[in-house]
């Protein structure tokens, strides 16, 4: 249960004063609905309003503060005219302008030959000075009112800034004195102040400087972020690995038929990985093991190799992927790998229906199929397996924390589980979204596989790279970043790139993007494969998984607007048959640093781990797996690019404690454990046998 001492943060914004239903609608979209929500939006600027110059000496440009003479008001003629109110500080004359301004309110604030205090931005228009709408205008001896320093929060059309710094400040003058769940001693060489004391000093920043994710005062707040991140990642494994795992042991049979099978020989970087998960498997505790392996490293075939391993000791396999077409291709890939071992392997999507997805169920339950392939169809309640003792998920980063617990507990028993992912993941943000998982990786590259070539071409030279196309004759990905012609943005859409490279390249141009229903883009993507249509328009949706080794070009317009996870994904979709392979990446000038840097990385090197480093430390955590995926904790403060040294320590703080105190009953884990519900990691706490 939530501890008493948080409930006042979570509380409603619409509970404080001054938000009535419209800014709470305002508010929910740039923050959030609760107070708790209001306390973690942290200032992105300050308003600095102690220059005090006079006005002759005053830079035009700056937020000031000054001292003024009402002189005359001048009322508009035409409505659409401003009004102003002449004022003197003895040095210059300048003009506060108001447009739309009401002369009753105005005449009462500023009544003529009054003194005020007056701050707000001054400019200089046609060699007058004026300053349109003053933030604040108080009498003399008032100025306590005005502050000295201003927080500045994102906004969003509509929401007043005044309105959401006064809800913030409603929302801290609401949180109480936490109890210290820091160790002392860390918190000492830290020289950090109480989390109340830094969360106030993160709210109220004097300069730039201290917006900088590096004060003393975000890093606590951080850090504390981090610690309940990492403790609750900890207690979530630990509660799954207490659970009576299985041993899953087989002698190698059906695997060595399989490998007997394959066109290749597996890379010694597939086998230590093999061994890893055999080992799990084999072992009576849970197996929860993300296995990383870059773009064609040869993932799919180890987990096939381990579901082999299941079906031999009598249990049954899953392999779950994000995306019909994904799992309409691991049954293709597979095939022949079932087939020399004689398991029965089925499809179960959103588009099964009807009578044949009642025969597939029923099947499984009876143990008529050993192997499902499926996509979040298989969390559906319907669908139950005689004995699943195996669980693969394929592209981790679109799967959350909860839905891995979910499909664990499938079964009769808790089944274990392997997730795969082709993305890259930094060890810092590994730490972060997996872990709850033990980590395999698959280093090297597969045999046969050539490196792709690639090169950074100015889109002046498009006719160029259209004429190599047509000399080359070679099947080819072109992507784009948007799906239609978009107003704002002067993007190279899909469908128009495609109308003009079939009146070059002629009817063999076929084109695939997010919008079109599965069943028209699985036909546009067989084409592609069967060689009907030469080159292929594409958004990203070709991003993941999509295997044509006769596809030897990969062109990516726009390259600049893409991540380098993403482009490094791209890429790998050529260079998967015995033939050479090029990458172009085409891009619009002028180049900011961030592009250059992300271009030229892509240029220098095709290592999917060094790639997703520099991603990290180019555009940060949020943005890297999109911060929409469930995958991916959402971090209120920190920063696991600018906070990745904290992550490390905190990582170690969290299993000293869980080892000295594992059901958090010490006073210490009596305080985390309000410092779990702040940051709302509630699931672990219910993980406690006792809490």
């Amino acid at each position: 249960m939530r501890p008493a001492i948080l409930f006042p943060l979570f509380a409603e914004t619409r509970t404080l004063s001054g938000v009535g239903p419209r800014i709470e609608k305002l508010i929910a979209k740039v923050a959030g609905t609760r107070l708790l929500d209001l306390i973690f939006d942290l200032p992105c600027g300050v308003i600095d309003r102690s220059y005090r110059p006079t006005l002759a000496a005053a830079e035009p440009g700056r937020i000031a503060t000054v001292t003024l003479n009402v002189l005359d008001h001048a009322m508009p003629r035409d409505r659409r005219q401003p009004y102003r109110v002449r004022c003197s500080d003895g040095t210059a004359v300048i003009d506060l302008v108001f447009f739309h301004g009401h002369a009753d309110y105005l005449q009462k604030t500023l009544p003529p030959g009054s003194k005020r205090v007056v701050s707000g931005r001054i400019e200089r228009y046609k060699d007058k000075l004026q300053m349109p709408h003053p933030d604040y205008v108080v009498e003399p001896g008032q100025e306590s009112e005005l502050p000295l320093h201003e927080p500045v929060y994102a906004l969003t059309e509509g929401l007043p800034a005044k309105s959401l710094a006064k809800a913030v400040r409603g929302a801290l003058e609401k949180v109480p004195p936490m109890p210290e769940w820091q160790d002392a001693a860390f918190r000492k060489v830290q020289d950090w102040s109480s989390f109340t004391a830094a969360l106030l000093a993160a709210h109220a920043p004097a300069h730039d400087a201290d917006l900088s994710p590096d004060t003393k005062a975000r890093r606590r707040v951080a850090y504390d972020e981090l610690l309940a991140n990492q403790l609750a990642l900890l207690m979530i494994r630990a509660s799954m690995r207490a659970a009576k795992g299985r041993v899953i042991a087989a002698k190698g049979a059906l695997k060595a038929k399989a490998v007997a099978a394959l066109p290749f020989t597996l890379t010694e970087g597939q086998g230590q990985a093999l061994a890893e998960i055999e080992a799990d498997m084999a072992s009576p505790t849970r197996m929860l093991r993300l296995l990383q392996g870059d773009v064609g490293a040869g993932k799919t075939a180890v987990a096939m190799l381990a579901l082999l391993d299941a079906v031999e000791a009598g249990c049954q396999g899953a392999l779950m992927a994000p995306t019909e077409i994904l799992c309409r291709q691991h049954m293709a890939s597979l095939a022949p790998m079932a087939e020399a071992a004689g398991v029965r392997m089925a499809l179960l999507t959103g588009r099964e229906r009807g009578p044949s997805r009642d025969r597939t169920l029923a099947a499984l339950a009876e143990g008529g199929i050993d192997i499902l392939v499926g996509t979040h169809a298989l969390f559906s309640e319907d669908v139950t397996f005689r004995d699943l003792g195996l669980a693969v998920v394929d592209e981790q980063h679109r799967f959350g924390v909860h839905q891995r617990m979910k499909l664990q507990g499938k079964g009769e028993r808790p089944a274990d589980v392997l997730v795969m992912t082709a993305t890259p993941i930094p060890r810092t943000l590994a730490l972060t979204a997996y872990g709850d998982m033990d980590v395999s990786r698959i280093l090297g590259r597969p045999p046969g596989r050539k490196p792709v070539a690639t090169r950074v071409i100015s889109d002046t030279r498009l006719d160029e790279v259209v004429e190599h196309l047509r000399r080359a004759g070679a099947r080819a990905y072109w992507v784009c970043p948007l799906v239609e012609e978009s107003e704002k943005i002067d993007l190279a859409a899909a469908e128009e790139r495609a109308e003009t490279l079939r009146r070059t390249l002629g009817p063999k141009v076929g084109l695939v993007h997010g919008k079109m229903k599965p069943a028209e883009r699985d036909a546009a993507m067989e084409k592609f494969k069967s060689g009907e249509t030469q080159i292929l328009v594409a958004t990203t949706v070709i991003e993941v998984g999509v295997d044509v080794p006769e596809a030897t070009i990969m062109v990516v317009e726009h390259a600049e607007r893409f991540g380098l996870a993403q482009l490094h994904q791209l890429r790998g979709r050529v260079g998967r048959g015995s033939a050479k392979s090029s990458c172009l990446l085409l891009y619009h000038a002028p180049l900011g640093e961030t592009a250059k840097a992300r271009l030229k990385t892509m240029r220098d090197t095709d290592d999917g781990f060094v790639i997703a480093e520099e991603d990290l430390r180019l555009r940060g955590a949020g943005e890297l797996l999109g911060k929409r995926q469930s995958g991916l904790p959402e971090f209120r403060v920190a920063d696991i690019a600018a906070h990745a040294d904290l992550l490390a320590v905190a990582r170690d703080d969290a299993q000293l404690i869980l080892a000295r105190d594992p059901e958090l009953k010490s006073e210490r884990g009596e305080a985390l454990r309000v410092l779990l519900y702040l940051f709302e990691r509630d699931e672990a706490v219910r993980l406690l046998r006792t809490g």
